[in-house]
């Protein structure tokens, strides 16, 4: 009984915590079970955290979606691109070492936290409407409260992205926000719609990604676990995005960014010692 509620209060946590910077909480998430859970398999490290992925980031999109801050043409678009990533990053966790998936996952935590300081020393501006290319986009966007913004964005680019965010998301049970967020940041979207947008899109790569897990079997046995993060998380969800109307966007991508190097330093030291 007492596992069931401490599973369900970092649920919370985690969930709180992925909503608020848009990354699903499975960069969280995966890092305990690593440190707490040393037995078990990447494919069942990643499965238990795509399941709370999947409950953070469809309760995150609903409370997103009432403040009106998802680009659903855009998430759409990404999301069918994630697909193909996911289910190929999904299976491959099978095959996966330990030892490589902790080097493999800290290495990773580390490269997209510098990103995201470089990105949040540049401000929180979006990309001006009339900026000419290729496959460039335009995007007018009104929040419940009525702020406006219009900004455009390289289509292309975002699709190609998030294939390789699809690919990781899988791979690592990370949900990929991480990488999503900052992406689309630096593409041009005002930082507290890339953090919606991106909670979107991971309702729906992530719910691919629990379909395969599924089929495969690499929640059996760690069934009761998954459901307890989830539910947890399916909670804190509502309160990160709560928590969003008050925070800067710039206080959003540092508080990323510290939580990334946290748990990079401390992945990457495990698997190094493996």
């Amino acid at each position: 009984m007492l596992s069931v509620v401490v599973f369900i209060l970092t649920g919370i946590l985690v969930g709180a915590f992925g909503t608020l910077i848009g990354a699903g909480g499975g960069f969280i998430l995966t890092p305990i079970l690593l440190l707490f859970f040393p037995k078990l398999a990447p494919s069942a490290i990643t499965a238990i955290s795509m399941t709370t992925v999947f409950f953070n980031s469809s309760s995150g999109s609903f409370a997103y979606s009432r403040m009106k801050r998802i680009d659903y043409k855009t998430g759409l678009v990404f999301a069918a691109a994630t697909l193909p990533g996911t289910i190929i990053g999904t299976i491959e966790t099978v095959y996966m070492p330990r030892k490589a998936f902790d080097i493999l996952f800290g290495s990773f935590m580390l490269i997209f936290a510098v990103i995201i300081v470089l990105k949040s020393k540049m401000g929180d501006h979006s990309a001006p409407p009339d900026k000419k290319g290729p496959f460039r986009v335009v995007r007018k966007l009104i929040d419940a409260k009525g702020y406006e913004t219009l900004f455009s964005f390289n289509m292309l680019i975002g699709i190609i992205i998030s294939l390789f965010v699809g690919f990781l998301s899988g791979l690592l049970g990370i949900g990929g926000g991480i990488v999503h967020v900052p992406a689309l940041v630096f593409m041009g979207f005002p930082a507290h719609f890339a953090t919606a947008t991106s909670h979107f899109v991971l309702s729906l790569s992530s719910f691919t990604s629990l379909i395969v897990h599924i089929t495969d079997g690499s929640l059996t046995g760690v069934v009761k676990m998954a459901i307890c993060f989830g539910l947890g998380a399916l909670l804190g969800a509502q309160l990160g995005a709560r928590l969003s109307n008050r925070l800067k966007g710039s206080v959003i991508l540092l508080c990323l960014a510290g939580a990334l190097v946290i748990a990079g330093i401390r992945i990457l030291l495990m698997g190094i010692n493996l």
